[in-house]
């Protein structure tokens, strides 16, 4: 358990990461094995995981990390990957749900039903596995930290990104629901909603053009956001410095949310039209 008593902050700490072999994932296992952290990332790609190893180990020598290849849809793969969390120190001090996607994009009267289902599943169902197992192990230490990764599609309508938004909704209003009923146990349970971050999963769009451009405008600090932004604030929420803060979701992204959400429409209506766009659907 992480607690506040000088005793050298994360150091010597378990986390596990889910999702960390890349992005905003990537980003938070690298600082956290930066700050002494035994870290152990998962995800579904086992070549990916091991790419992401090696980089954490030459950015960290000093650090300690290691994979396992699972899906957080998939609850035996999600109890294995605790259980591999804890193997090194015996316990699991924190945990960091960046597991998440999406597959739908278009106008609401055009959505595949079971790309929305699978999405919805990802986000949600993947950070309630992962919650509920991780949280097991937290209670059984005698307490510890989650931090949930939510999106900025959450607080601020994204049009035509499908199932992101609503999904991304479902783990904020989850971290509460965890927070609430943990407090008890003083596992800690908080959310952060990264804004417009760097990483190649949204490279099309940090690359330049017009959704950029609408990105930036509508961003009072207005730059991207990097994974270290993102990191930072994990990194906190999981240390002890942070040890009566619980429930919180958090926006990194600039100030973004007290604007608006992206135009999409340069990017969308070759693919569905201008009529298609406000949901009308040929006969």
């Amino acid at each position: 358990m992480v607690t506040n008593d000088g005793s050298g902050g994360l150091a010597k700490t378990s986390v596990l990461v889910t999702g960390g072999g890349s992005g905003i994932g990537l980003g938070i296992a690298t600082a956290l094995a930066a700050e002494g952290v035994h870290v152990t990332i998962c995800g579904r790609n086992e070549e990916k995981l091991a790419r992401a190893a090696e980089q954490i180990s030459a950015d960290n020598p000093s650090g300690t990390v290691d994979t396992v290849t699972a899906d957080v849809t998939d609850e035996d793969d999600v109890v294995r990957a605790v259980a591999k969390a804890r193997e090194r120190t015996g316990r699991l001090d924190g945990a960091v749900t960046c597991a998440g996607g999406n597959e739908t994009v278009g106008p609401v009267t055009q959505l595949d039903v079971d790309a929305w289902r699978r999405t919805v599943d990802l986000n949600v169902t993947g950070t309630m596995l992962t919650i509920k197992h991780a949280a097991r192990a937290l209670v059984a230490g005698g307490g510890g930290s989650i931090v949930t990764i939510s999106s900025i599609a959450s607080s601020n309508t994204h049009r035509w990104f499908g199932a992101y938004g609503p999904s991304k909704a479902g783990v904020d209003n989850l971290t509460q629901l965890a927070a609430d009923e943990l407090g008890a146990s003083n596992v800690r349970v908080n959310c952060i909603r990264p804004g417009l971050t760097r990483t190649d999963l949204v490279a099309l769009i940090t690359d330049g053009g017009p959704v950029l451009d609408d990105y930036l405008a509508n961003t009072p600090i207005s730059r991207v956001g990097e994974v270290t932004d993102i990191a930072a604030l994990a990194k906190f929420l999981l240390g002890p410095d942070s040890t009566w803060i619980t429930g919180q979701i958090i926006n990194v992204d600039g100030g973004q949310m007290l604007r608006r959400g992206p135009d999409f429409g340069s990017m969308f209506e070759p693919m569905f039209g201008a009529d298609g766009l406000r949901g009308v659907v040929a006969p």
